[in-house]
């Protein structure tokens, strides 16, 4: 009897220290990974290797029927698991569903309400099921089968399969709270995709004259395709915009959508900005930085402004579309990019090219689909509808309701607006500003141009408007001098105009003139709202 005693405390001891191992497992593998079926699996196989359980299942509970369904099955593939589930009170396991109790039996096929619906249970063995809970709630169950018969000592191996089952439930509670995030994160996603869908496409873009149609139509066929864009037209005319919907509206609105103007930043600083540098490329290179290309790579690159860049830049620009491929500035290896460039000048680039300004292989590879943009005195009968539109936008941002009358509505719409949409915008939000009730009449719409500007046939010149009831007229400026760079009476913009009416309007001479590059005179005409003239 003495010796019996001292065996089953020797099998005993030797099954905790198993059992010790087989938890430290469990818990390592619960470490290493928030992904619940394959950890489920992982604990599944440890305790068939280590604790002798080859027979094993875990289920977790359907939230949306109430069902227990498998999640993992020792030795069995995910495929072979969708229909096996339990309802409350269907066999051992809806039993400890509807009672949430563990449910241990020294021999199975002794309990006529054993199931075994995945077919691997051995009827003589003994079978322990214990429920995997989250602060007090049933979230699945625990079962497991020893390979060998009851020994006596099967109120050891139920509370084992309850430490087993108590360590799981900690790893659902974790993976629930994950995929709790994951969902939240995806519907934000969503949810933004479709904010900036709708604030980048078409219905932020107002026109619905003929030749506006025919930007939308052309914009709708080229965004589904990787083709290279050429936007066309002058300042203000929304180019920007346009680029935002073809993006936005393409298989790649997901991807990287970058911005660059290239006449704002001088041609050195553009290589880096463009390509990347490495660490000491050059001084203040303290560290590698990767450029606008690499951080467009499988998205978009909008880079407005494409007519003001060098000869010399233009052939590394070159390079760039035709291959595929670049350096980084002060590095030799290649670096692959993939990336749909969209282009927009309001620069002349046919002129360009005969003038040698602009490389004629890079503007065959950059026309390759060109959209021109009609200037705002092409498309009077959009004033209207763009006038009312700001202003609900300018009244949004204002916090108050904003309305303009008929006789402003028609004032705006009498005038050719050399400076586009975006001098509509900004006599609108002078207009808003100095209007205390709201309501926008004909008298707050102040127009700054003191000439006509080429409006259309029919439609009258505006009058000059200095300030409400202004009684005089604003004053005639000189006649421009004919050596406008020595001239210190003049401000800049005159400056400018004068060097450009000197050379005529050819923006290469003026620059010279003025003892500025090409790209500088033509970043003074875009800031300073100067109109080209075409002679």
């Amino acid at each position: 009897m003495a010796m019996m005693s001292a065996s089953n405390n020797l099998n005993l001891s030797v099954l905790r220290r198993v059992e010790l191992e087989t938890l430290y497992r469990v818990g390592d593998i619960l470490s290493r990974s928030l992904d619940f079926r394959r950890t489920s699996k992982e604990i599944l196989r440890a305790l068939d290797e280590q604790a002798g359980m080859s027979r094993s299942m875990v289920t977790v509970l359907d939230p949306e029927t109430g069902d227990l369904v498998a999640n993992a099955v020792n030795g069995i593939d995910d495929g072979e698991l969708a229909s096996v589930r339990y309802q409350s009170g269907e066999g051992l396991l809806g039993l400890i569903l509807e009672e949430k109790r563990t449910i241990a039996v020294a021999r199975t096929g002794d309990d006529l309400r054993f199931l075994n619906r995945v077919g691997i249970y051995d009827r003589r063995l003994p079978f322990i099921a214990a429920p995997i809970s989250l602060g007090g709630t049933l979230q699945g169950v625990l079962a497991v089968q020893p390979n060998t018969p009851d020994d006596g000592m099967l109120e050891e191996r139920t509370r084992f399969v309850e430490m087993v089952a108590s360590l799981i439930g900690q790893s659902v509670r974790l993976s629930l709270e994950i995929e709790k995030e994951k969902k939240t994160i995806a519907e934000e996603r969503d949810t933004l995709r479709r904010t900036v869908r709708h604030q980048y496409g078409f219905d932020n873009i107002v026109g619905r004259s003929m030749a506006m149609r025919r930007v939308f139509d052309q914009v709708r066929m080229v965004s589904k395709w990787n083709t290279t864009v050429l936007l066309r037209g002058e300042t203000g005319t929304g180019k920007e915009l346009i680029a935002n919907a073809i993006h936005y509206h393409s298989p790649r609105s997901s991807a990287p959508y970058v911005r660059l103007n290239c006449a704002s930043l001088p041609e050195n600083l553009l290589e880096s900005e463009l390509f990347g540098h490495e660490k000491g490329a050059f001084t203040g290179a303290i560290a590698a930085r990767r450029g606008r290309f690499e951080a467009a790579n499988g998205g978009t690159l909008f880079l407005d402004e494409i007519g003001e860049i060098s000869p010399a830049f233009q052939a590394k620009l070159l390079r760039v579309l035709q291959e595929g491929e670049l350096e980084r500035v002060g590095g030799s290896a290649t670096i692959k990019v993939d990336v749909r460039v969209i282009a927009a000048t309001h620069r002349d680039l046919e002129a360009a090219v005969d003038a040698g300004e602009f490389r004629e292989d890079l503007y065959y590879r950059l026309n390759v689909m060109p959209i021109v943009l009609p200037a705002l005195r092409d498309r009077l009968e959009d004033v209207s509808d763009l006038a009312n539109f700001m202003v609900g936008r300018i009244g949004k941002a204002q916090g108050r309701r904003l309305t303009l009358t008929e006789g402003a509505l028609r004032k705006l719409s009498q005038y050719a607006w050399p400076g586009n949409v975006r001098e509509l915008e900004n006599c609108l939000e002078r207009a808003s500003v100095m209007s205390e009730t709201g309501n926008i009449e004909a008298e707050l719409v102040l127009i700054d141009r003191h000439r006509d500007h080429g409006a259309p046939s029919g439609v009258p010149s505006p009058l000059p408007y200095a300030a409400p009831r202004a009684p005089s007229a604003p004053p005639v400026r000189s006649p421009v001098p004919t050596e406008p760079a020595d001239d210190i009476e003049l401000d800049e913009r005159e400056r400018v105009i004068a060097a450009l009416e000197q050379a005529g309007w050819v923006q290469a001479r003026a620059a010279r003139l003025l003892g500025m590059t090409p790209r500088q005179i033509a970043y003074r005409i875009q800031t300073l709202d100067i109109e080209v003239k075409k002679l």
